[in-house]
């Protein structure tokens, strides 16, 4: 199967099965209800979105495997990806299904088991000395961006859009540059899903969400398929790539801890300091918050494939102070904002 057939199967088998997923969670009563001012819709929405996601993910891949040769030991990390990702799959239909959600600490242990499978399939960072340190870092980097994920969809388009402009992004540096097939193969599967899934999301009559059950399946995908990467071949600084992909979910995490923290709160209790809510709060519409994002999503993806062909490495630095310039103009801009 080509890259683009993969592609192309995973959204529409996507868009097929996201309305009978739809019907599934009505039916169930399997529904986002605006009970937290944080919500910012009005009445119920179907959960399962997710659920479509994870399904036609899975299929493509195993007709995938079914069509395609794969050079030996990479069928090994893929399964690593589909034991871990089953696991992140359950816990999150699980927090769907209950009205209140679980606890966090139940989702972490979950994540935890997930993450030790990646490893266990040799799926973990490999230029960190000693084993130790890289083995740490391989699992705050796998639970940071799964939760990453499911802390950035607060509103419509906002997870499943950055998933697929990253995983098109990762593809080009997967396919182009470092030839890692499981890797191109899986990206290209779950953009084609996220963007199957996100005509519905974004549909006033039809809407269904992803729940935890898309977001934390999304997030611990990407965490898994960017560690199957070697982005230093040019410059040492290459290993930054993934981070810069990721960076918008990654900056909503540190954004939201940070904020809770300086008022005392808990990083893992719900507020309105998203930077998708901040933007709101300023009299910001959804659509022109879902494009900028978009836009500055694009731009990270750009930055992230040029830093892995330079082979100067005063480039990746100047691609540093540039997003750290960014950043700074950007979280002064949102912390002056006041939300109720």
């Amino acid at each position: 199967m080509s890259y683009i057939t993969a592609f192309f199967f995973s959204f529409f088998a996507t868009f097929l099965l996201t309305p009978i997923c739809r019907f599934v969670a009505i039916k169930l009563k399997i529904l986002d209800y605006p009970v937290s001012d944080i919500k910012t819709h009005k009445i119920p929405i179907p959960y399962l979105g997710g659920l479509a996601i994870a399904i036609s993910f899975y299929i493509t891949l195993f007709l995938v495997r079914l069509t395609t040769h794969f050079p030996t030991g990479t069928l090994y990390s893929l399964r690593g990806i589909f034991y871990g990702g089953l696991i992140i799959l359950f816990i999150g239909l699980v927090d769907d299904f209950k009205y209140k959600g679980i606890h966090f600490t139940t989702k972490f242990f979950g994540e935890i088991i997930a993450a030790l499978l990646l490893v266990f399939y040799g799926i973990k960072i490999n230029f960190i000395s000693p084993n130790w340190v890289a083995f740490i870092i391989t699992l705050i980097w796998i639970i940071g961006i799964t939760n990453a994920f499911n802390l950035i969809d607060v509103m419509d388009g906002l997870s499943s859009g950055i998933c697929a402009i990253a995983c098109l992004g990762l593809f080009l540096v997967a396919k182009y540059i470092e030839e890692e097939i499981y890797v191109s193969y899986a990206v290209l599967s779950l953009a084609g899903a996220c963007l199957g899934f996100l005509p519905y999301n974004l549909s006033e009559k039809s809407k269904i969400f992803m729940g935890d059950t898309g977001a934390l399946f999304v997030g611990f995908v990407l965490s898994a398929v960017t560690l199957g990467g070697k982005y230093s071949s040019n410059n040492h600084l290459g290993v930054l790539t993934p981070i810069i992909i990721l960076l918008i979910p990654i900056y909503e995490t540190f954004l939201i801890s940070i904020l809770r923290l300086t008022r005392g709160q808990s990083p893992f209790i719900g507020s309105k300091d998203h930077f998708s809510l901040r933007l709101l709060a300023s009299g910001m519409s959804k659509y022109k918050i879902l494009m900028i994002t978009y836009i500055t999503a694009i731009f990270l993806s750009v930055l992230g494939i040029l830093n892995v062909l330079s082979t100067n490495i005063y480039i990746p630095l100047f691609f540093v102070l540039i997003i750290s310039v960014f950043i700074a103009i950007v979280t002064n801009y949102l912390i002056k904002i006041e939300i109720k």
